[in-house]
């Protein structure tokens, strides 16, 4: 009986250790940056973003060769940095929008570490760039999200609603595509930051575009369609992709979806 005892003394206290560095490095394994400052990009403005809370943000700004119909806020996913986005940026270019691509903190060879609450510092830092500095008429802005993004850019929402919102591989919420990840642990419990897409999107009035992969191996894509069906949204779902092929990164069937939005 003692020997039974000590060894389930010792895996519960394996357990307490295991649960405690996650709930210590779980930022580590939400956001993956790049931190590798991006040097100048062919064809773009490189610019600087202020956010409310002191720190200067990288970003480039791209125009297209004529006057813009609308132009594009793109809130990255949780890996790599700015300089992923650029190709995106040129076809969104071509196709005649404006695009403003930016790092949060600590990406890119930002300062600060990103957590929910900095990223929604930073992508207001960018929307005011556009507004403010810029000139852009909110009317004619569109909200761009990539998976982490679309949680960003619909927290945004909220305060600001754009002309439309692209949402890329939607999630319900952190918790609920975190425990896909690691089904082995109580994520909901140990969850700092929370990101309730569909909650969020269910309270806009905007027109929404849905994009997915059907075999996306990191965002189920029965969690995108549900934050769709939250949204009310457009569906676009492409059969046979995962969530980091060319299609979903740059591909026709997503530049389409962008352009459906600019309004008329």
């Amino acid at each position: 009986m003692t020997r039974t005892v000590q060894v389930l003394l010792g895996l519960v206290l394996v357990a307490v250790l295991v649960l405690a560095l996650v709930w210590i490095f779980q930022r580590r394994l939400i956001y993956r940056p790049d931190a590798t400052p991006v040097p100048a990009l062919p064809g773009t403005e490189d610019v600087r973003l202020r956010t409310a809370d002191g720190l200067e943000l990288d970003a480039s700004f791209v125009r297209p060769a004529q006057a813009p119909e609308a132009t594009v806020l793109v809130a990255n996913g949780n890996g790599g940095n700015r300089a992923g986005r650029a190709p995106l940026a040129a076809k969104l270019a071509q196709a005649g929008l404006a695009v403003l691509t930016f790092d949060y903190r600590g990406y890119g060879g930002n300062p600060g570490d990103p957590d929910e609450a900095g990223l929604a510092l930073d992508v207001r830092a960018a929307y005011r760039f556009l507004v403010e500095d810029r000139r852009v008429p909110p009317e004619r802005i569109l909200f761009y999200g990539e998976s982490l993004g679309c949680a960003v850019v619909a927290e945004l929402a909220l305060e600001h609603p754009p002309a439309g919102l692209l949402l890329r591989s939607p999630f319900v919420d952190l918790a609920a595509v975190g425990a896909e990840i690691y089904p082995y642990l109580p994520v909901r419990l140990l969850l700092r930051d929370r990101f309730p897409v569909r909650d969020e999107v269910a309270r806009l009035r905007v027109p929404t575009v849905v994009v997915l992969g059907g075999r996306d191996s990191i965002v189920p894509p029965a969690q995108s369609r549900e934050v769709a069906a939250a949204a009310s949204a457009r569906l676009v779902e492409i059969p046979d992709a995962d969530h980091n092929d060319p299609v979903l990164l740059e591909g026709p069937e997503l530049l389409d979806a962008v352009r459906s939005l600019v309004p008329r």
